[in-house]
């Protein structure tokens, strides 16, 4: 396969064999050659899990100290009052059905799901579609509650999710390239430590197994996180 002069010139700064520092990662991830866009620094962790035990479910939720560099579309299900007040903390759609409606002719455009406890009644069967895309409300995530308002605030300004996939791995998003490198180490050491602290007491063995930093069209390195 013909790779591009860009990508090329990447592979030759890199040393596919070798486990980097944070701090070293963020240095070669910042010195080759980015995309037209500011990229996404991306981190992937593959964890010492069995995703077939619910039981061993990784999941939950952190607000990085030093955000995303990106404003997370929310929206609400939510009816009466609590609708109104979702719509005033800022969520760019609210309903109850008729979101849910939407949702299953095949509208996706958003990051974040938030609920109330009484609208999961139409939530419910939405779970083949938002399920696979970690997008399903969850008590255990903070998007299902009755302080809608004060969650949709708290998502807007960079809260998120995160869980992991059907392969044991947790990717999420760390900042964007432009970051200082000090704002990058911030975000990933508070990730890192926020995914530690939730290891189940059933998973045996080593727990965190691999760590990899990316940016969103660049390389991948390994990289220890202690």
């Amino acid at each position: 396969m013909k790779r591009s002069r860009r990508i090329r010139a990447i592979r030759q700064k890199l040393d596919s064999s070798r486990v980097y520092t944070i701090g070293e990662a963020i240095d070669v991830l910042k010195s080759v050659d980015g995309a037209k866009f500011d990229e996404t620094v991306e981190i992937v962790m593959m964890l010492g899990i069995d995703v077939k035990r619910s039981d061993q479910m990784v999941r939950g939720t952190i607000s990085l100290p030093r955000g995303i560099g990106k404003t997370l579309r929310v929206i609400a299900f939510a009816e009466g009052d609590q609708a109104n007040a979702a719509e005033e903390a800022g969520a760019d759609e609210v309903g109850a059905e008729e979101l849910a409606e939407k949702i299953q002719n095949g509208w996706l455009e958003f990051d974040v799901a938030i609920a109330t406890p009484a609208s999961m009644r139409y939530v419910g069967r939405l779970g083949r579609v938002l399920g696979p895309q970690g997008k399903m409300p969850s008590p255990k995530s903070g998007t299902v509650t009755d302080d809608i308002a004060d969650a949709v605030k708290e998502f807007k300004a960079g809260k998120m999710e995160f869980r992991a996939d059907a392969t044991g791995n947790v990717h999420a998003p760390m900042g964007k390239r432009s970051f200082p490198k000090e704002d990058l180490e911030q975000n990933i050491n508070a990730f890192v430590a926020q995914v530690r602290s939730l290891k189940p007491p059933a998973a045996k063995g080593l727990y965190i197994k691999k760590v990899s930093l990316s940016t969103t069209m660049g390389p991948g390195l390994k990289v220890a996180v202690g």
